[in-house]
């Protein structure tokens, strides 16, 4: 990846939005888009090329910034705050050049990188189709090769695709279909003869984007618009950015949830209830705020250390790509509708913009894979990851957090650590018991490991604020000792979220007996998390005073 943007760089990049979008999407021109189910496309166009937001995944040596991932993700995390729609038709162009990026060869990243540049083209990305959904190994569009003097000169694509963002206005698309060598990428222009595009989808929310079924009839292409050098790469070029892309959507989801919480703060300091603002009462900010900060925060944690990560040049972190979306989208879309019910019956109508957002930011837990589909993906790769150890992967992670509490007491990290512990102790279970035969198990234990594993990196995160190490281009809302007691807060919730069930689940999958439960509590540590719910409350109260800025 590129080195990436100094701090004063993306500084720069970030006011820029959001100055723009305050000058050009108020919410009441969002909630009039809304209204009438209107892409704006001079806007996006306008953000993907007058602002530059193009520049930011293009390698400078083809005219681009060269953004991280790290970046991308402060953008994408603005983006969602400002609409998730507008957002998503910014998006689409990423994602629509992802293959180029990361399978094409030099040559064609030279063509197509900098044509995209100079020219901030609208992309979109043509994967999904109407019977095979996220499944891209049930591909039915076809591409039959045109043979002359026994040399391919051009493809013919067959095919449907569905719900494409950008659909019905990219200028450039990157279509996938089957050849004979196996699924492939290609590059398809907009005006290309027998390319058709459906009318846009009347969608629930994202109202703002465009999303529309693409049909091709023997369109036909030249041989170079194949991306890369051969054919049948084409899901392992999709698999290998799963782990970056999927990110960007957590990152939505951060945005969105934010954007919630951000008009249900200062909504309750105002709003009197009993002859005090609703922000002095434990039974508000405990249930309809607090909560949703913790879990937004702890994916901001993933995220961000997922970034870093990505940006030292680790490859197909699409396990953790997958806990973040996860974490980030579900957070975001709890978040938001908290939110409504924070303000009541103004929560409720379209009038108030929160209504909107929780519309919004449901997609997120759908595109991208969908919330069961990341459920499904962690819980595979990391049931496979305690079969390679021996049992050692996560109880070697809760070493480190029992070395990170002995440097930083106040992060949480033993509570984490605990939690770490007992999740190997439920994995064991399940080999022992044969339990993730059953299918909910195995999606249950995803859902449990995104909670584990964000509580460790929330944990890391805090003592890096706490010791002045934390990425200077880090979101930097909350100082360290705040953060520590949100990192607190939210291992106690994933601690309790593995006690509470891993203990439902395994002994709902397991024949009567086969599972002392006393003998399980106690290896799971049940007694010790228990114990560690001690100072929750008190935690809760810390971060309240945070959020609402009270001494």
């Amino acid at each position: 990846m590129e080195a990436g943007l100094d701090r004063d760089t993306l500084d720069l990049v970030l006011g820029t939005i959001r100055e723009f979008g305050a000058d050009q999407l108020p919410d009441d021109y969002l909630l009039e888009l809304d209204t009438k189910d209107e892409f704006p496309e001079e806007i996006v166009r306008q953000m993907l090329s007058d602002l530059g937001v193009t520049l930011l995944f293009i390698p400078e040596k083809y005219g681009g910034m060269g953004a991280s991932t790290f970046d991308v993700y402060r953008v994408c995390e603005l983006l969602a705050r400002i609409d998730v729609g507008v957002a998503t038709g910014v998006f689409a162009t990423f994602l629509g050049s992802d293959p180029i990026v990361f399978g094409a060869t030099d040559a064609q990243k030279e063509r197509w990188m900098t044509l995209i540049a100079e020219e901030g083209l609208l992309m979109a990305y043509g994967a999904t189709e109407p019977e095979a959904g996220s499944d891209l190994g049930a591909l039915k569009t076809t591409a039959k090769p045109v043979v002359e003097d026994g040399e391919t000169v051009a493809y013919v694509i067959n095919g449907n695709k569905q719900w494409i963002s950008n659909g019905g206005y990219a200028d450039l698309y990157t279509i996938l279909a089957g050849t004979p060598g196996g699924p492939t990428w290609f590059v398809v222009d907009s005006d290309t003869e027998g390319f058709a595009k459906g009318k846009p989808e009347d969608k629930h929310g994202i109202r703002a984007s465009n999303t529309a079924a693409l049909s091709l009839q023997d369109v036909t292409v030249d041989a170079d618009r194949l991306v890369g050098d051969g054919e049948g790469q084409g899901l392992l070029q999709a698999q290998a950015v799963f782990g970056y892309t999927r990110l960007m959507v957590a990152a939505f989801g951060l945005g969105a949830g934010w954007a919630a919480l951000d008009r249900a703060i200062p909504y309750s300091q105002e709003r009197i209830q009993g002859g005090a603002p609703l922000s002095t009462k434990q039974g508000y900010t405990h249930k309809l705020i607090v909560p949703h900060v913790v879990r937004l925060e702890a994916a901001r944690a993933y995220i961000e250390e997922t970034s870093q990560r990505i940006d030292a040049g680790e490859e197909l972190l699409n396990t953790e790509g997958a806990i973040a979306k996860y974490l980030g989208t579900e957070g975001g879309n709890l978040a938001a509708d908290s939110a409504i019910q924070a303000l009541g019956g103004y929560g409720y109508t379209k009038e108030y913009m929160v209504e909107k957002i929780k519309r919004d930011v449901r997609i997120t837990t759908i595109y991208e894979g969908t919330s069961e589909i990341m459920e499904m993906t962690i819980a595979r790769d990391r049931w496979q990851e305690h079969l390679k150890t021996r049992g050692e992967f996560y109880h070697e992670q809760a070493r480190k957090l029992d070395e990170l509490a002995a440097s930083s007491p106040t992060v949480g990290a033993e509570i984490a650590a605990l939690a770490f512990h007992g999740l190997s102790e439920v994995m064991e279970q399940a080999r022992l018991h044969r339990l993730t035969r059953n299918q909910h198990v195995l999606f249950r234990l995803g859902e449990i490991v995104a909670y584990v594993e964000c509580a460790g990196a929330l944990c890391r995160r805090a003592a890096s604020a706490l010791d002045g190490t934390l990425d200077e281009k880090a979101d930097m809302r909350f100082e360290g000792p705040t953060l520590a007691a949100i990192a607190r807060v939210f291992a106690r919730e994933a601690a309790a979220k593995l006690a509470l069930d891993a203990t439902r689940w395994m002994m709902g999958a397991a024949d009567p007996g086969a599972i002392d439960a006393a003998g399980f509590e106690a290896a799971l540590g049940t007694k010790a998390i228990q114990q560690a719910q001690t100072g929750l409350i008190a935690d809760m109260d810390r971060v309240a005073d945070a959020i609402y800025q009270r001494t």
